[in-house]
C-alpha cells in the first residue's frame, strides 16, 4: 500500500526575500514512513525533475536532537502529542489529504531559506545561564549532596528540553517563556545550581527579552505541542526566581 499527498510547502529563498506557499505532490509513500522520509521523497522527484529541493532541518531524526520542527496543518511538529516532526508516521495522514508544511514563525527565529529557521538566539539565552560552581579535587561520594527525589525527578523533566522551538511557534506571542523556564529549573532545583540561580535567572530573562521574544500569557499552546511534554508550571518557578533574585533573596 502507498499514500499520495498534496502538499503546500513554504518556499523562501533567504530571510530578505519574500516566501509564498508553493504546492506539490507526492506519491509512492510507505505509512510507515516518517515525516522527513516523505520530505525526502519529494525532493528526490524535486531533483530528479531540475527542481531546486526543499531545505529543511534534520540531524537525529530520533526525537533527540529537536532540529526537525516543523509547522504541520498550523500545528508546531504536527497533530501527534509529545512528538516531534521525525517522529511522526505518514499513516497519520489520510490518503490524499492536503498537508501544509512551514517553518516556526516568530521573529527571533528568521527564516534561513524555506524550511530552515536560525534558533542561534537559543543558544545565546543559554550562554547567559553561565556556569556552576563546584568544589574541584578529588571526586566526591555520588551520595555526599542529599538531593530529594521530587525535586531530582523534577530537575530531569526540565532537562529533557531538547530546545526545538516549539513553543515559540505555538505561543500566539512567540515566547519562549518554557524553554527559557526549563533552562533556569534543570539547575535551581539541584543544591548544585542554586549558587548562582538569581544571577542566572536574571541574565536568561534579560536576554530573552532582548533577543525579541515576547511575554508569557498562559495560553499553555506550549505545553500542549512540547515533544517532551515540559510543564508550564517552570515558567511559575522561572518568575519566583526572578522576584527572589530582584529582592535579594
Amino acid at each position: 500500500m502507498s499514500l499520495s499527498f498534496h502538499l503546500l510547502v513554504w518556499r523562501q529563498a533567504d530571510s530578505q526575500s519574500p516566501g509564498r506557499m508553493v504546492p506539490y505532490e507526492v506519491s509512492g509513500i510507505s505509512p510507515d514512513m516518517s515525516f522527513l522520509e516523505m520530505l525526502d521523497k519529494l525532493n528526490e522527484d524535486l531533483i530528479a525533475r531540475g527542481e531546486d529541493p526543499v531545505e529543511f532541518d534534520n540531524d537525529c531524526r530520533e526525537g533527540i536532537c529537536g532540529a526537525c520542527g516543523l509547522v504541520i496543518n498550523g500545528v508546531a511538529h504536527g497533530k501527534k502529542h509529545a512528538c516531534t516532526t521525525c517522529e511522526c508516521r505518514m499513516r497519520d495522514y489520510p490518503d490524499g489529504s492536503t498537508i501544509t508544511i512551514e517553518p516556526f514563525r516568530a521573529g527571533a527565529f528568521p527564516v534561513i531559506k524555506d524550511l530552515v529557521i536560525d534558533r542561534s538566539a537559543f543558544d545565546r539565552i543559554i550562554q547567559k545561564g553561565g556556569y556552576i560552581s563546584v568544589n574541584t579535587g578529588s571526586a566526591p561520594d555520588a551520595a555526599a549532596v542529599a538531593v530529594p527525589k521530587q525535586k531530582a525527578e523534577l530537575a530531569m523533566d526540565a532537562a529533557a528540553c531538547i530546545g526545538c522551538g516549539a513553543c515559540v511557534a505555538a505561543c500566539p506571542n512567540a515566547s519562549a517563556s518554557l524553554f527559557v523556564s526549563a533552562k533556569i529549573s534543570q539547575f535551581a532545583l539541584l543544591p548544585q545550581g542554586r549558587v548562582e540561580a538569581g544571577e542566572r535567572a536574571r541574565n536568561m530573562i534579560a536576554q530573552m527579552d532582548t533577543e525579541g521574544f515576547g511575554l508569557c500569557s498562559n495560553h499553555a499552546e506550549c505545553e500542549a505541542v512540547c515533544p517532551k511534554s515540559i510543564s508550564i508550571g517552570h515558567i511559575a518557578r522561572m518568575r519566583r526566581e526572578y522576584v527572589k533574585a530582584a529582592w535579594g533573596a
